[in-house]
């Protein structure tokens, strides 16, 4: 049995193996806008090297950023590692159940998005929780240094 996770506050191990261990991500409610957030974070991390699969039933059939787009997590014909959630908190539970359902390992919610609910659930499954966090952020954490003495 894992350990539960307290959903305020991920030690860096905890997100760094996350981060580290996926290889393929499903990001529901991917945009093919250019300016909205998902598709940036999308663009980071694929070009970081995670193979990533938009989810967004409006574009399914289309492509984002070259990647086909599938309507539902269920669609998706490869294993799934992470399911990314850039949908509203109150969806999160209906998109949780599909992530157990496609076996993957972690179900990751992008800032803004928690429910504590859809974390119990994925956690009774068996699969890791992130709530609230954006995985580009956390992917180069690691890397900041502050530079407090500079001139402003």
């Amino acid at each position: 049995m894992t350990q539960a996770v307290i959903h305020d506050d991920y030690s860096q191990d905890y997100l760094a193996t996350i981060l580290k261990e996926v290889k393929t991500i499903a990001m529901v409610g991917a945009s093919s806008d250019p300016t909205k957030f998902s598709y940036g974070v999308l663009r980071v991390l694929h070009e970081t090297g995670y193979n990533m699969i938009p989810v967004n039933p409006r574009e399914a059939g289309g492509e984002i950023r070259g990647l086909p787009v599938a309507g539902s997590l269920k669609e998706i014909d490869q294993p799934v590692d992470m399911v990314q959630v850039f949908r509203t908190s109150e969806a999160a539970y209906g998109v949780t159940e599909e992530a157990i359902d496609i076996g993957a390992k972690v179900v990751w919610m992008q800032i803004g998005v928690r429910n504590d609910e859809a974390a119990a659930l994925a956690e009774a499954a068996g699969l890791k929780v992130v709530m609230n966090r954006c995985p580009k952020i956390e992917l180069f954490r690691p890397f900041w240094k502050p530079r407090l003495n500079q001139e402003i």
